[in-house]
């Protein structure tokens, strides 16, 4: 093979695939170029829970193919949305975490669990299931009901979560598993966080009527077991 030849074909190979673009002079466009590609915005849920390895990503994003993951991790360190470090001694592991402009997409996501809780009226054979998948829309209404910041906890069947509903900055509003000393522990069905995520059921009206269960020692719990009438 000629020379010249081998050299355009290697500079070909060595390319950066071209940036997709709606091309289009457009907030709603340039937000979309971002995150509008299949399993970025759920990726984006992922990492609001805080920093995660990439296998961790991959349990909790079931469907998604290791090249895909990789790619939308790839486009999100280079649109600034997300960077990676490595843990302190003694892990070796590399952790993804969100930047200040990739948390900026919690309202985005809020949004778009609010808009999309009233489709979970009934779980199809094939879906897959997280209980903290199930965090997001209960931020709003936990945040409306708390007068002050609280870090609250919620047992489902389908496993543990913690959320944070007046997040202060740089901090995670929800996580997978046990919080630390959360300020109460909410028990209940995962129907019920979808009521209570779509707003058909208030979580005063859920205590009511014993489809929430509320236990914990500080002011917070004791608040929230006994809601005014």
């Amino acid at each position: 093979m000629p020379r010249q030849t081998q050299t355009r074909q290697t500079q070909t190979r060595q390319s950066p695939p071209r940036r997709r673009s709606y091309d289009q002079y457009c907030a709603v466009s340039r937000a979309l170029d971002s995150v509008g590609d299949r399993w970025s915005l759920l990726v984006v849920r992922e990492l609001l829970a805080g920093p995660r390895r990439y296998t961790d990503l991959l349990a909790d994003l079931p469907g998604v193919s290791t090249d895909m993951l990789a790619t939308r991790l790839r486009d999100m360190e280079r649109d600034g949305l997300a960077s990676r470090r490595r843990l302190p001694a003694p892990s070796s592991a590399s952790v993804y975490e969100l930047t200040a402009r990739g948390r900026e997409l919690l309202p985005v996501l809020t949004a778009l669990a609010a808009w999309g809780a009233p489709d979970l009226t009934s779980r199809r054979p094939t879906d897959a299931v997280r209980a903290h998948w199930l965090a997001l829309p209960l931020l709003t209404p936990l945040a409306a009901t708390l007068p002050a910041p609280a870090v609250i906890e919620v047992e489902l069947p389908e496993g543990l979560f913690h959320l944070r509903p007046h997040t202060p900055d740089n901090h995670p509003p929800y996580a997978e598993g046990p919080a630390e000393a959360p300020d109460a522990r909410l028990h209940m069905s995962a129907d019920t966080c979808r009521a209570l995520g779509e707003g058909t059921l208030t979580l005063p009206e859920a205590v009511k009527e014993g489809l929430v269960r509320v236990t914990g020692e500080t002011r917070t719990a004791r608040g929230l077991a006994a809601p005014a009438a």
